[in-house]
């Protein structure tokens, strides 16, 4: 006869063992993915998140402020949101306008997180009519939709292009930006407009002859500045071709209309975004040495990985929303794996070029 120890062992083994037979649940790491379904909590959430943003950036910018000292020169000091603010012209000759914009955020972060608690509760405040179209609340035809989904998709592009034009108006009209080869803020005259000289930066050719490094080569504010005008008028002009216009039917075809799938797609975008920062995190026109300080490496493998994070929840949730559509196939890992290692090229592409450049 076994005596209790050795029963309450046997006991404990059986236990693990039906434990670890179990599938366990996952869902905590889907985060905001688990609300596709729930148009209501979803928009709660996106409010929830961008007010969260705000609040960060608002009491960092206190506490940075807290521990500036006007004596030491800005790029000594270890800071992380004050440089930004001094390189668009901000808190140069008076620091008190940098404790008015963390307040103003902190404020804006109040009215998210109210909005946010709003739909969350108010589950009739997500009927909206989109066309013909009525999205209702827990209706998976908001994902479903061709042409609810061209119509956020125009909104989103407006407004992205409305804060491009605020950084213009800025830099021409309200206090100007630094310039680095003055020293001095000021207002930017001669706005470059001329698509060839702009858009000829995507290909390599810049003022000074052709440059590996693209875009990141720019090396004058006039430049800078008409390439976030030109930006503004295509992502304004392209959220009203999309908002009044249903996508194309080839378009309509080929896309796989599934909420992990648009939240791939968005991913992407930003990790797109970090990667291309490593390139400018170099640039001393953007960056100048006297507000960011020498050492760049830092910040460049911190926006690589960002770039690598975003990029791999891209994979996941793109073949996530592949699988639920029924189109996952063999050919879709492939297409995975290529991408990372693609991506793993570009970012030590990226880091090495700018090592020796």
């Amino acid at each position: 006869m076994q005596s209790q120890p050795a029963l309450e062992s046997a006991a404990v083994d059986q236990a693990d063992t039906i434990r670890l037979s179990q599938p366990r649940d996952f869902s905590w790491l889907q985060g905001n993915a688990r609300l596709i379904d729930q148009t209501e909590l979803l928009l709660g959430a996106h409010l929830a998140h961008a007010g969260l943003i705000m609040f960060w950036a608002g009491s960092f910018t206190l506490l940075e402020v807290s521990h500036y000292i006007a004596d030491v020169p800005i790029a000594e000091q270890g800071l992380l949101l004050l440089p930004r603010l001094a390189n668009l012209g901000w808190g140069m000759e008076n620091t008190d306008v940098w404790i008015a914009i963390a307040v103003l955020h902190l404020a804006s972060s109040a009215v998210l997180a109210a909005g946010g608690l709003f739909h969350v509760f108010n589950q009739r405040s997500t009927q909206y009519a989109v066309g013909n179209d009525i999205i209702m609340a827990k209706n998976k035809g908001l994902w479903s939709n061709p042409e609810t989904l061209g119509f956020i998709l125009g909104q989103h592009l407006i407004f992205l292009g409305f804060a491009a034009l605020l950084f213009v108006f800025k830099a021409i009209r309200f206090g100007g930006i630094y310039d680095p080869v003055l020293g001095t803020v000021h207002l930017v005259d001669n706005v470059t407009t001329n698509p060839v000289i702009i858009f000829g930066y995507l290909f390599g050719f810049t003022r000074h002859g052709w440059d590996p490094m693209g875009m990141a080569a720019v090396d004058n504010l006039s430049d800078v500045v008409g390439g976030h005008l030109w930006i503004s008028a295509m992502c304004i002009l392209g959220g009203i071709w999309h908002t009044l216009r249903a996508p194309f039917g080839w378009f309509k075809q080929r896309f796989i209309y599934d909420g992990h799938v648009i939240l791939s797609y968005s991913l992407a975008g930003v990790g797109l975004m970090a990667l291309i920062s490593i390139f400018f995190v170099f640039n001393e026109t953007v960056y100048p040495t006297e507000i960011f300080g020498d050492n760049r490496l830092e910040t460049a493998v911190l926006q690589g990985l960002l770039g690598i994070i975003f990029l791999g929840g891209h994979v996941w949730h793109n073949l996530l929303g592949q699988k639920n559509s029924g189109r996952l196939s063999d050919l879709s890992y492939y297409e995975a794996s290529m991408a990372g290692f693609a991506m793993l090229i570009v970012v030590a592409f990226s880091i090495g070029l700018n090592s020796f450049v």
